[in-house]
């Protein structure tokens, strides 16, 4: 018997309940549509809808449900479409007409918005602990790499002698960016829709204050058209999920490079690589590929979403029940990434001499040289030309710029002395840098005292 078969003499087309079911994807939902339920019975109780008698055997009949489905003996079926028809169904199995008293007051509508910010509001707090437990990870290697040297780059060239610490300090405040925002995006998964009804509320009078603190909402919703048709709260979430993966993404694309033997600044742990079928040599960053690969799937769950928001008319439609898939795969897989991040990050092997001779090798210090001329009072546009001739010179003889000759800089200009050479010494250049948030063993020191205290707050 369906919910709504009152209304019709014919019946659903077996292809038409197949089409319409959610019940593969939103059974995850049960535990919150039971928790939500519950609090619901005790309510209707609390007005008089429900006896005492009545609200105990609903109570008991609901625990038993959730054990059944916990335990693997509940059976699903595409005719009664989602997890909260199958539930209540079920109630009504056990403890007949009772049950349906059960609905009282609220429509699948609220319901299952209900179960979805419930959802949320637990899942949001396991991938908070997955991120800080990534955040964690990159304090603590960047701790262990202060002092070892690389290339800074940008367009893939090398550009500036940064410290390695610095720039897994860089992924961890993208990292961290993304913690704050879903702390703040968390209040609106506390507003309970609860009571709202298909969209105008209900002529009883329901305590919907009492369901709130029940459930541990901080405020009720505040229009009932918009408490059942809104999902901004499920874009949010999208957002800053497809946002973690972008992160993970660029760091995935980052280490994968450093771990290719042209540039051996890293190997990756076995733990998270595989081999090639064919190749007996090959060691290769599966992990890393499959979330850069799998970010493009949770962008595309954000897209869905927007898109099929972008042109429904108020209040509820149907269009609505595609929004559990995508949000239930991103959260899937923004935990399984971040978790497969931290086994990166513990277990990868720095190389620190390779980082360095990639140092040593570069016309790196070439920005400094600038700097060191501006000191001494030149236009830094002339100096910057200067140094770009010295460069030249020196590729032409393929000497890096330390290997002049004081002389041979002085025919550049006399403003150079031979305090240069300490000036444009990688470490001296890591030791000399001023500005606050650069990247300088002492800037890096003060980032990784600060970020360590936070974790630990």
């Amino acid at each position: 018997m369906k919910a709504w078969e009152g209304r019709f003499r014919g019946k659903t087309h077996p292809l038409m309940e197949r089409f319409s079911a959610s019940i593969d994807t939103d059974r995850l939902l049960y535990e919150y549509d039971i928790e939500g339920s519950t609090a619901h019975a005790e309510m209707l109780q609390r007005i008089g809808i429900l006896t005492e008698k009545e609200k105990r055997a609903i109570l008991k009949g609901l625990e038993e449900i959730k054990e059944e489905i916990a335990h693997g003996r509940f059976t699903f079926s595409p005719e009664k479409e989602d997890i909260h028809m199958h539930i209540e169904a079920r109630l009504m199995e056990k403890i007949g007409d009772i049950g349906g008293k059960l609905h009282t007051g609220r429509s699948r509508n609220d319901q299952v918005c209900l179960a979805m910010k419930m959802f949320l509001r637990k899942e949001l707090g396991d991938i908070d602990r997955g991120l800080h437990g990534l955040l964690a990870s990159l304090v603590k290697k960047a701790e262990k790499e202060k002092r070892t040297l690389m290339p800074g780059y940008t367009h893939l060239q090398r550009a500036q002698v940064i410290p390695f610490s610095h720039f897994l300090m860089a992924y961890y405040q993208m990292l961290k960016r993304d913690r704050e925002k879903m702390g703040y995006m968390k209040q609106w998964c506390d507003i309970m829709p609860l009571g709202s009804g298909a969209l105008a509320g209900s002529t009883i009078p329901l305590d919907r204050e009492y369901v709130r603190k029940r459930l541990g909402f901080k405020k009720v919703s505040e229009n009932s058209i918009d408490s059942v048709s809104e999902r901004d709260f499920v874009a949010d979430a999208l957002y800053i999920m497809a946002l973690i993966m972008v992160h993970l993404s660029r760091l995935s694309e980052d280490l994968i490079l450093f771990a290719t033997e042209e540039f051996s600044f890293v190997s990756l742990p076995d733990a998270v690589c595989t081999g090639s079928s064919l190749m007996p040599h090959k060691k290769n960053p599966d992990a890393l590929e499959l979330i850069r690969g799998k970010t493009a799937r949770v962008t595309g769950d954000l897209v869905s979403l927007l898109s099929l928001l972008k042109g429904l008319p108020l209040a509820y439609n149907r269009d609505l029940q595609e929004d559990k898939g995508l949000l239930f795969h991103a959260i899937q897989t923004v935990k399984e990434s971040l978790g497969i991040m931290v086994l990166c990050i513990d277990g990868m092997t720095v190389h620190r001499e390779h980082m360095e001779k990639a140092v040593n090798e570069s016309y790196m210090p070439a920005v400094e040289m600038a700097e060191y001329l501006t000191l001494r009072g030149m236009p830094f546009r002339k100096a910057h030309i200067l140094v770009g001739n010295m460069v030249r010179f020196c590729e032409e003889r393929k000497q890096p710029l330390w290997n002049m000759s004081l002389k041979e800089m002085k025919k550049f200009s006399p403003l150079f002395e031979k305090d240069v050479f300490t000036y444009i010494e990688p470490r001296a250049i890591l030791e000399n840098r001023k500005t606050k948030g650069a990247a300088s063993y002492g800037e890096v020191e003060k980032a990784i005292n600060a970020e360590k205290k936070y974790l630990n707050s």
